[in-house]
């Protein structure tokens, strides 16, 4: 038996249309204009520590990244590359800087991508030709990857600051080297920690090049403000259209990375929802702690690989009207519950058993489930 959760068969509307660019692919992922979106993060291990490396890109590959940067500033982390680049599950792009050698080992080990910096690789202009042959022969997108702390010192000394035009002369400097030897699988970044000078390079960016773009608020800071900084950020262009990969850069483990940086994407309907809470901010109306609620049903709807909308609500003004829009849902108030499932009030409960229901009847819903059926509509999974 499939389970319809009510959800709408046409495509979700976003905000805007896609910015159109070449496309690319880094391993079996797409990127660019004809593909969704995808969540990049980092690793945070020693690349050279092979099976730390492996374990944190299992890790994130849980989580749902879908390609992963190491780092490769060192011999030992060069000679590690094939050994990660074969095992890993996803595909791994090298990350170099200053020694021009390592793009040359990084391709050679059959990573998916390399990115470059050329404000720091040393006569990284020099050895574009090189570079470029040995990416063509292998097959290997590269990425420019500039940012607003390493930014060329000709660049700095021509407009004084990294402002949003020198990250795009930058960026658009390499590109065009890359083009004189006919390569032209190129990714681009121009990132910068304040959100607003980031907009702005990407909107120049886009305007001047047909290139697919990542983004990222370089530096973001702390899970809280990293978060608010690249959803800001990320959520402005988006809504033109521009990004095609994204990396939310937070002091934080780099699955937080990825949890968000997927939130983000499923809010702009640019990546399928699934697990979705929607919880009042509470107010002197409720009469239940609506914040302990919420955060124990997500603590126990984790996991959960839903196509679901579940309503935790806390007083009788808005809740009974939310709990009916959701799939699943519960209006709080006076010591108890009323449990909604697709509108209709299935049965009202104790308060001490409102997280407990909204569970159990989240499982039935999964275990009556079957798979999608031939038009695809979507059915409750549990992983």
């Amino acid at each position: 038996m499939t389970v319809d959760l009510g959800l709408p068969a046409a495509p979700p509307p976003v905000l805007g249309k896609r910015r159109v660019t070449r496309q690319l692919r880094v391993g079996a992922v797409g990127v660019g204009s004809d593909f969704p979106v995808s969540v990049q993060s980092m690793t945070t291990t020693v690349t050279a520590d092979v099976n730390a490396t492996l374990q944190q890109i299992a890790e994130l590959t849980a989580t749902g990244c879908d390609i992963v940067r190491v780092a490769c500033p060192s011999q030992d982390d060069a000679d590690a590359l094939p050994q990660i680049a074969r095992k890993s599950k996803i595909p791994v792009i090298a990350d170099i800087h200053f020694q021009p050698k390592y793009v040359f080992a990084a391709i050679e080990a059959g990573c998916a991508a390399v990115r470059v910096n050329p404000g720091n690789i040393k006569k990284f202009d020099d050895k574009v030709k090189e570079i470029a042959r040995a990416a063509k022969d292998h097959g290997t997108p590269i990425r420019i990857g500039v940012n607003a702390g390493s930014l060329d010192a000709r660049l700095m000394a021509k407009h004084g600051k990294a402002t949003p035009e020198a990250l795009v002369e930058s960026a658009l400097w390499e590109a065009e080297l890359f083009a004189e030897h006919d390569f032209h699988d190129l990714k681009i970044s121009v990132k910068h920690n304040d959100p607003v000078v980031m907009v702005r390079a990407y909107e120049l960016l886009a305007e001047s090049c047909d290139y697919p773009l990542h983004l990222g608020v370089t530096e973001a800071g702390p899970a809280f403000q990293g978060t608010v900084k690249s959803a800001v950020a990320f959520g402005a262009l988006l809504r033109q259209g521009i990004g095609d990969t994204i990396r939310v850069s937070l002091s934080a483990p780099p699955m937080e990375e990825v949890k968000v940086g997927t939130q983000i994407l499923q809010s702009l309907n640019l990546r399928p929802r699934k697990l979705e809470i929607v919880s009042c901010p509470s107010c002197g109306r409720a009469q239940v702690d609506v914040y302990k609620l919420a955060d124990q049903v997500t603590a126990g709807l984790e996991g959960m690989e839903v196509p679901l909308r579940v309503a935790v609500m806390g007083c009788v003004v808005n809740g009974p009207g939310e709990a009916r829009e959701a799939d699943l849902g519960v209006a709080s108030g006076n010591g108890k519950g009323q449990i909604f499932v697709k509108g209709k009030v299935i049965k009202t409960v104790p308060e001490s058993k409102i997280v407990e229901t909204l569970i159990e009847e989240a499982m039935r819903l999964a275990e009556e489930a079957g798979p999608p059926d031939a038009a695809g509509s979507p059915t409750v999974s549990v992983l």
